[in-house]
């Protein structure tokens, strides 16, 4: 204490400042707090208040922002309830479904629509104005056994209904309440996309306990098979479907994705007016609610399962639903005296017209070669003048001497080149197998593999006559090779497995065919030996982009252009020009059971390419699915005829292995001419199984991408057993029955099931068989096997559309 007190007296003794000492310094100070006592009094202050009005600034910023945010998402939402309950939309569409063949859907169907409707006059085609709940239903029963109309209608239905009864048992089924067509219906609609969905129960006991025991006990079974915002009504008496009809007319409805892309139509009615000048031709007349898009009279339209045409005229008709009580006497008293009134009607403009361009048009001598002209063929010959002709020649020999020298040696040596280039070759930049016989080892590089082979021949010394005595006939070759793959039974893991003829070479047979030293790195080019249909279709240079493209400029169009197009909402006519009479006869039969649907199309979306759909085995089909077969494609609104090929893809290589069948259990890739579409769409694959039989569900999936530049590579496999074995080298028969051939898959890389690699040395007699030489010691037991690659491609089918006729 006593020292403290004379620092301080020496240091006031020093001058008049008083002792300011320094803060202590925080372990976790920043570096404006430790540089803060070298700020004036003065700028504190300014900076203290300029921060607390930054910070109340931007405070009141974030305020107003959420403020505007949450207002912007109430109006939206106060303007979707009246569009719902206005007539500016088209009636709601209820699809009935009844989870087993028991349930009784006319009676349910009978009870909703006779609350939405007083008069029973007034109900047309399932469709009802109900000015108490001021909402507008359509109300369709899907017919319990027919596949194709369930279908159709889960593509149009904003709301599905699914309807259990609780006197119905499936003891076949997973579920009691569900039976088998009920099962393969669910899971057809979840590949498709469910919309809204509600469950109705039927049949509940009149007495209270037992009536909600029952009712948990249904809820339970049925909650695994539908989405967690499904919903559970009972639905026995009227006043059950009043609470959920109440319920349903404020409900936001949620549809598949696919659906909001493209505007449609569900026909209500369908007729025909044939062309008098059109031999073969009509106009079909369908006339329904436009949904989700305003449609133009421009733009192509797809009638499903009938294809792609132009329209001829757009009438909008006056709404036979309105809401208003009023305008729905009036529209009946104009009914009476003038039938329906069409209020506008649209004509397309021939410069705004989409065309109809389905198949590319080939030029069939755009390949041909033309004739050369005078400069290439004088610099054909300045370059054959300038190559020089290879002589081998003894050494020391003078110009003079060569001349003098006749080229029996340069025949022997063009000879031998020719026989070299006779043998297939390998599809990579150098070939490492010719002239092989003087090296010492010999290098491998597919996958990152070396393998060093000897080059002694004294293990062979009595190999190489061991077919010389053998007398093997077609009979003889054929029992052994029968009784070998018997033995081989178990290993029966390559399914691309193919026996060599026996009457035909195999140069000949795998002439397409070729070898590749690793299907991941070796390369193939997609332009390479196209077959004649890829002069037909269409491709594109970049598919994303144009996919953005059109999607934005379509969107562009509807917003800014009111001319030519028909308004969401509208009850209109669509006159659809140019459809064959046999086409539009079966449309009008169809239009009794199932609803006609029409979609717009968008840019580009008539025209054919190369589509790849992503597909699975559907797991209640048990038949085989081959390549190439033909079948039905529902995808989106769309339906096409393919005959596709099936690929499993991989993904570290631009090369795809083709399936001969498709596996059930795992995804593949389907590969189809057909229609662009734009992506997502989901699939359904359909099957006849007998001709005049109904399609079935063969399988399930979703559209990929489109690009024609996808490589599908076949693979077969040539196997051969070892006849003699000298641990890294072997003889190999029946694999080749041709000496040619053997020389002819020379440059081919072997290998064997059990995990070793090698190359063919050389042939051994006039049967086929060869030396082989590996890199370990080869089993008398192994399998020895040659790899050979073609590229596939789909059939074009005879029509693409199944009820166009052929």
């Amino acid at each position: 204490m006593h020292g403290k007190e004379n620092f301080t007296t020496v240091v006031s003794m020093g001058g008049s400042r008083d002792q300011v000492n320094k803060r202590h310094k925080s372990r976790f100070s920043s570096k404006s707090s430790r540089h803060l006592h070298r700020t004036s009094i003065k700028d504190k202050s300014l900076i203290a208040k300029s921060e607390g009005n930054n910070a109340k600034g931007a405070r009141a910023a974030r305020v107003q922002r959420s403020k505007m945010i949450r207002d912007q998402k109430r109006a939206a939402l106060i303007k979707e309830k009246r569009e719902l309950s206005g007539s500016r939309n088209p009636p709601r569409v209820i699809v009935l479904f009844g989870l087993s063949a028991s349930v009784d859907l006319d009676s349910l169907a009978e009870d909703l629509l006779s609350l939405l409707s007083k008069e029973a006059s007034a109900v047309v085609s399932g469709t009802v104005a109900s000015s108490e709940y001021r909402t507008r239903i359509t109300v369709l029963k899907a017919p319990h056994g027919d596949l194709l109309s369930c279908i159709e209608m889960a593509k149009v239905a904003d709301l599905m209904a699914f309807v259990a009864s609780t006197n119905s048992v499936c003891e076949g089924s997973d579920s009691y309440f569900v039976d088998s067509f009920g099962n393969q219906c669910l899971s057809v609609f979840r590949s498709l996309g469910l919309p809204s969905t509600v469950v109705f129960i039927r049949d509940l006991p009149t007495e209270l306990k037992q009536r909600n025991e029952v009712k948990k006990i249904c809820t339970s079974s049925l909650a695994s098979e539908f989405p967690e915002e499904c919903k559970f009504y009972p639905a026995d008496t009227k006043d059950e479907l009043h609470k959920f009809l109440w319920l349903f007319k404020e409900q936001r409805l949620k549809v598949p994705h696919w659906r909001t892309q493209r505007p449609y139509l569900m026909a209500q009615k369908v007729d025909v007016v044939s062309d008098d000048g059109n031999s073969g031709k009509c106009t079909l007349l369908l006339t329904g609610y436009i949904r989700v898009h305003n449609l133009s009279v421009n733009q192509l339209v797809h009638v499903s399962g009938a294809g792609d045409f132009r329209l001829n005229k757009i009438e909008i008709i006056r709404d036979p639903f309105p809401l208003n009580s009023r305008k729905k006497q009036d529209l009946m008293d104009s009914d009476e005296v003038h039938g329906t009134e069409v209020t506008s009607s649209l004509v397309p403009d021939p410069l705004k017209l989409e065309p109809l361009l389905v198949e590319n048009i080939p030029d069939p001598l755009a390949g041909e070669q033309t004739w050369p002209t005078e400069a290439e063929m004088a610099e054909a010959d300045r370059d054959k003048k300038q190559k020089t002709k290879k002589r081998t020649l003894p050494r020391g020999t003078s110009e003079y001497q060569a001349a003098w020298i006749v080229d029996d040696t340069d025949e022997e040596v063009s000879d031998g080149d020719n026989e070299d280039d006779d043998g297939m070759v390998l599809d990579e930049e150098e070939n490492e197998f010719h002239g092989q016989d003087g090296n010492k080892y010999l290098d491998f590089d597919g996958d990152e593999a070396s393998l060093k082979f000897g080059d002694s021949d004294e293990e062979f010394d009595a190999d190489s006559v061991m077919m010389e005595g053998d007398d093997l006939t077609k009979e003889k070759i054929k029992d052994e090779l029968k009784e070998i793959k018997e033995a081989h039974a178990a290993d029966e893991e390559f399914p691309d497995e193919v026996d060599t003829p026996l009457d035909v070479l195999a140069r000949k047979r795998f002439a397409k065919y070729r070898g590749l030293k690793s299907f991941r790195t070796s390369s193939w080019d997609p332009k390479e030996s196209l077959p004649q249909d890829y002069a037909r279709i269409f491709a594109f240079d970049n598919f994303k982009r144009t996919q953005k493209h059109v999607l934005a400029k379509a969107l562009e169009m509807e917003q800014e252009n009111t001319d030519g197009y028909v308004p969401v909402g509208s009850y209109a006519r669509l006159h659809i020009r140019d459809v064959p009479c046999g086409v539009a006869s079966k449309l009008c039969v169809i239009a009794k059971s199932v609803p006609i649907t029409t979609c717009g199309l968008l840019q580009h979306e008539s025209k054919v390419s190369l589509l790849h759909f992503s597909v699975k085995k559907h797991e209640t089909y048990d038949a085989p699915i081959k390549s190439k077969e033909e079948l039905i494609f529902h995808v989106g609104f769309r339906q096409f005829i393919g005959r596709p090929v099936f690929s499993s893809e991989f993904i570290n290589t631009d090369k795809n292995k083709m399936e001969r069948f498709l596996h059930p259990g795992c995804f593949s890739v389907a590969s189809i001419y057909a229609p662009i579409s734009f992506p997502p769409l989901p699939l359904i694959v359909l099957k006849k199984v007998e001709e005049d039989g109904a399609p079935v569900v063969a399988a399930v999936g979703s559209l990929k991408s489109i690009d024609p530049d996808r490589i599908i590579l076949k693979r077969v496999i040539l196997t051969g057993y070892p006849q003699r074995v000298s641990k890294r080298k072997a003889s190999v028969r029946h694999m080749f029955y041709n000496p040619e051939d053997v020389r002819w898959f020379k440059p081919v890389e072997l290998y064997t099931k059990c995990g070793l690699r090698g190359r063919i040395k050389e042939p051994v007699g006039t049967h086929g068989a060869m030396k082989c030489l590996f890199n370990g010691v080869l089993e008398q037991r192994d399998t020895v096997c040659i790899n050979l690659f073609k590229r596939a491609y789909p059939k074009w089918p005879n029509h693409f559309f199944p009820l166009t006729d052929i």
